[in-house]
């Protein structure tokens, strides 16, 4: 039996008197694209940002690999630089080439030698048709190309998992489809990813496991097929109704 990439046993979270995770339950298999849906606060943020210990758990354990990095003992940098994260916003260092962003990781927590860094880095930005735009800053870049070179720093390191929180939201409708082909062809060659977005059809025909968040806890889940053609709970007919009017 293959080790789960992930596993969430149980992941509760509160910020004062408010509740946003209610014990998750969440095996994630390598190689598997996992969706996480629900309306705006029902968790799937705050659920990406504990398993990438930006925010300590208060009950549960979080197993990446086989390792339980919600113990207050693991490295928290090193559990980190196994995962990949792109955020709602892009987050590029604006002091920083594109290549410099791309690199850093490499170079600082790899210790990868700078030309074979640059080297590897230009080779991602050649694969998302970025390399003529390596020594820009990314203010020169639009959004869709900061989101795409945001990606393509999270992947540099060949993280065992991709957390993708929103990627979408803050980009122009036009600009949306090249960032999402580009996580296409991440799934397409084996990666491992959980996404939170409000791209309805991309999850249905992306993901291969389909989670529906709802008040902190996974109301439902299933294939992509179950989930969107059959949903089971009724609050989970009620928010996919929104997209099909």
């Amino acid at each position: 039996m293959t080790e789960p990439v992930l596993r969430l046993d149980g992941v509760s979270k509160s910020f004062d008197d408010h509740v946003v995770l209610r014990g998750i339950d969440l095996i994630v298999e390598p190689g598997e694209v996992v969706a996480l849906i629900g309306a705006s606060g029902s968790g799937k943020s705050t659920l990406l940002r504990t398993v990438n210990l930006l925010e300590r758990i208060d009950d549960g354990q979080i197993w990446l690999s086989g390792l339980d990095v919600s113990d207050p003992r693991v490295n928290a940098d090193a559990v980190r630089a196994r995962i990949g994260v792109v955020f709602q916003q892009y987050n590029l260092f604006p002091h920083m080439s594109v290549l410099e962003n791309v690199t850093l990781a490499m170079r600082r927590v790899q210790r990868m030698p700078r030309r074979q860094a640059d080297a590897e880095g230009m080779r991602l930005l050649e694969r998302v048709g970025l390399a003529a735009k390596a020594q820009d800053h990314p203010d020169r870049l639009s959004g869709g190309q900061q989101q795409r070179a945001a990606l393509v720093r999270a992947i540099a390191t060949a993280p065992e998992l991709l957390l993708l929180d929103e990627i979408t939201s803050a980009l122009d409708p036009e600009l949306v489809a090249e960032v999402l082909d580009l996580v296409r062809q991440l799934a397409a060659d084996g990666a491992t990813i959980v996404m939170a977005t409000h791209e309805m059809a991309f999850a249905r025909d992306v993901a291969h496991r389909v989670v529906f968040l709802d008040g902190g806890r996974i109301l439902e889940q299933g294939s992509p097929a179950a989930v969107f053609g059959a949903p089971r709970e009724p609050r989970t007919q009620e928010f996919l109704a929104r997209f099909r009017a």
